[in-house]
C-alpha cells in the first residue's frame, strides 16, 4: 500500500505545472555532472529506474533471518546502548560496525543484508542502536539525533576494549551516515574506525528537511514523523520523564514536518539553541575535509530525500574520501537487477568491495 500511494502521488504530481514539479524536473537525476562529480550508471532494470521503487521496495522485502546476540552497554548518564552481534563468539580479526538510519534497527532489511554479506565472508558485524531504537525506549528524556557522535565513540571504545587487535570498519546509513561523517571529521587521526562507508547521508540537514516538505516526498516525512510522535508521546506519559521534557503533548502531536519537530523537540532535548543551531552544528558536510581514514560516500542522484546541496564539491573532500554519485538508487536502495520479488542489490556488493572482504 505504501508503494502504491507514493507512485500514485508521483503520477499526479507529474501532471501539475507547479513550482514543486518544476523543481522535480530540475532534480539531480536529469543531469550528467553535479558539483564536479560525473554520474555513475548501474545496470538498472527498467522496473527499478523509479526513485520510489528504489527507496521503498527494499524496505518492504523482509531481510534474511539471523541469530543475533544482544549486548547492552550501560552508560554513565544512566541510559544504555544496545548492540546486536553476529559471528563474534571467538576473537574476530575484523568487525563491521553498522550505524542505522532514522528509526532503523538490526531488523531493517538493509542492515540484515549487510550483516548476511559479512557473515558469508567470515566477517563479524555488530549493529549500534541509537537510543530508543532497539525495541525499548531509552531511560532519559533525550534520545538521538543526526549529529550524535558521543554514543558512537562509546560503542567503538567498548568494541575496541573487547577486541583490541581487531580491524574495525564502519558503515553508516542515512542519519547514521551523517553522524559517521561528523565523527570521522571530529576524531581525525584518533578515529577508532579503520575504514568507512557512508550511504545516502543527508550531509546538509536543513536542505534535506526542506526537501521532504515538497511534492510526494512528504509521504516519507509523514510516516517517519508518526513514529517519532509515538515515542515522544510515550515519554511524555512517563511521570519520571515528563518534568524534564519542556514539551507540550498536544503541541507535539501537531508537528507535521522534520523542521518543526527538530525545532520543538530534537533541539531543546539535546542542548541546541534551536533548529538552526542543530542543523548548522550537526550537518556532516563541514567535516568531510578533516576525515583521515579511507572513506567511501555513496549517493544516488534520484534520492527523494536529498537535493544537490548534499553533494560535496571535490575541494570539500579530504584526500582520504572517495565520492560516488549514481544516476539511480533512491534512498538506501541501489537495486541493480533481479525481479521485484527477488531484487539484486548493488549496495552490499559495493560496500564489501570497498571494505575488501
Amino acid at each position: 500500500m505504501y508503494l502504491k500511494e507514493v507512485l500514485k502521488r508521483e503520477h499526479i504530481e507529474k501532471d501539475k505545472p507547479s513550482r514543486t514539479s518544476r523543481m522535480e524536473g530540475e532534480s539531480m537525476g536529469v543531469k550528467s555532472n553535479i558539483n564536479g562529480h560525473a554520474l555513475k550508471h548501474l545496470t538498472t532494470p527498467k522496473w527499478a529506474k523509479n526513485r520510489h521503487v528504489q527507496t521503498i521496495l527494499p524496505t518492504i522485502l523482509q531481510g534474511p533471518s539471523m541469530p543475533l546476540r544482544r549486548e547492552r552497554i550501560e552508560l554513565a548518564d544512566g541510559d544504555f546502548i544496545d548492540l546486536d552481534w553476529l559471528n563474534a563468539e571467538d576473537q574476530p580479526k575484523r568487525i563491521v560496525v553498522v550505524f542505522h538510519g532514522l528509526e532503523g534497527s538490526s531488523k531493517s532489511p538493509y542492515v540484515r543484508r549487510l550483516m548476511k554479506r559479512c557473515s558469508d565472508h567470515g566477517v563479524s558485524s555488530v549493529v549500534h542502536h541509537h537510543r530508543s531504537c532497539s525495541g525499548e525506549n531509552n531511560r532519559l528524556a533525550r534520545s538521538y539525533h543526526s549529529g550524535e557522535t558521543g554514543d558512537m565513540q562509546k560503542t567503538l571504545l567498548h568494541i575496541r576494549g573487547l577486541y583490541p587487535a581487531a580491524h574495525i570498519d564502519a558503515v553508516g546509513y542515512s542519519l547514521g551516515g551523517n553522524a559517521l561523517a561528523k565523527y570521522l571529521g571530529e576524531q581525525q587521526e584518533a578515529s577508532l574506525v579503520d575504514r568507512a562507508v557512508i550511504v545516502s547521508a543527508p550531509l546538509q540537514l536543513s536542505a534535506c528537511a526542506k526537501r521532504l516538505e515538497g511534492g510526494f516526498s512528504t509521504i516519507y516525512q509523514r510516516r517517519l514523523i508518526k513514529q517519532l510522535h509515538r515515542k515522544t508521546a510515550e515519554k511524555l506519559g512517563n511521570p519520571k520523564l515528563r518534568d524534564s521534557m519542556p514539551l507540550d503533548a498536544d503541541k507535539v502531536r501537531h508537528l507535521k514536518t522534520f523542521y518543526d519537530f527538530d525545532d520543538q523537540v530534537t533541539a531543546p532535548l539535546h542542548g541546541f539553541d534551536d533548529v538552526h543551531d542543530y542543523y548548522q552544528k550537526c550537518s556532516g558536510m563541514q567535516f568531510l575535509s578533516s576525515v583521515m581514514i579511507p572513506t567511501l560516500i555513496m549517493h544516488a542522484a534520484d534520492d527523494p530525500f536529498m537535493t544537490d546541496a548534499v553533494i560535496p564539491m571535490p575541494e570539500e573532500l579530504s584526500e582520504q574520501v572517495s565520492y560516488e554519485l549514481y544516476a539511480h538508487g533512491g534512498h538506501v536502495g541501489f537495486i541493480s537487477g533481479g525481479s521485484p520479488l527477488r531484487p539484486r542489490f548493488f549496495l552490499e556488493e559495493r560496500i564489501a568491495s570497498y571494505l575488501e572482504f
